[in-house]
C-alpha cells in the first residue's frame, strides 16, 4: 500500500509558505487598504505578545505551552505589517508618522530590530524558562517602544 501522506504534507507546507509570503507582496487597491492591513497585523501581534508579557510580569498565570504558542504567533505576525507601509498610506486614519516615508531605511532597521527581538522571545518561550522569557520580553518591549517613540503619533 502506497502512503500519500508525505506528498500531501509537502503540498500543505508549500501552500502555507505561499500564504505567509503573500502579504509581503500584497498589492493594495487603495492606501486605506494598506492602513487597515498593517493595523490588523499590529493588533494581532500586540495581543499575542501581550499575553506572553502578562505572564512575564505576573499579571497572567504562567503556562509554558501558552507562552510558546503566543510567542510563535507574535513572531510570525511581526513580519507582516511592513508590507502595508506603501506610498500614499501616510495619510488617512493612521498613527504612522509621515517621517516613516522620509526615513525608510531607519524605519526598516527599527522593524528588523523588533523582529529579531521577537524571534529571541520565541526561542526563550519554547525553552519554557520564565526568567529567560522575562528577559526577552523586556528586550522586545524596548524594541517596540523605540519604534513607537520615533514613528507613531500619539
Amino acid at each position: 500500500m502506497k502512503r500519500h501522506f508525505p506528498p500531501l504534507l509537502l503540498t500543505g507546507a508549500a501552500l502555507l509558505g505561499a500564504a505567509i509570503a503573500l502579504p509581503a507582496t500584497a498589492q493594495f487597491a487603495k492606501p486605506e487598504d494598506a492602513i487597515k492591513y498593517r493595523k490588523a497585523a499590529f493588533t494581532v501581534m500586540a495581543r499575542h505578545f501581550g499575553i506572553v508579557a502578562g505572564m512575564a510580569n505576573g499579571k497572567i498565570p504562567f503556562d509554558a505551552k501558552a507562552a510558546a504558542d503566543n510567542a510563535e504567533i507574535a513572531t510570525v505576525m511581526s513580519k507582516l505589517p511592513y508590507a502595508g507601509f506603501v506610498d500614499g498610506s501616510d495619510k488617512g486614519e493612521t498613527k504612522a508618522e509621515p517621517k516613516i516615508w522620509a526615513e525608510k531605511d531607519k524605519f526598516n532597521a527599527a522593524a528588523t530590530t523588533m523582529q529579531e527581538a521577537m524571534a529571541k522571545l520565541n526561542v526563550a518561550a519554547k525553552g519554557g524558562n520564565l526568567d529567560a522569557i522575562k528577559a526577552a520580553v523586556g528586550e522586545t518591549g524596548k524594541a517596540c517602544k523605540a519604534c513607537h517613540d520615533n514613528y507613531r503619533k500619539e
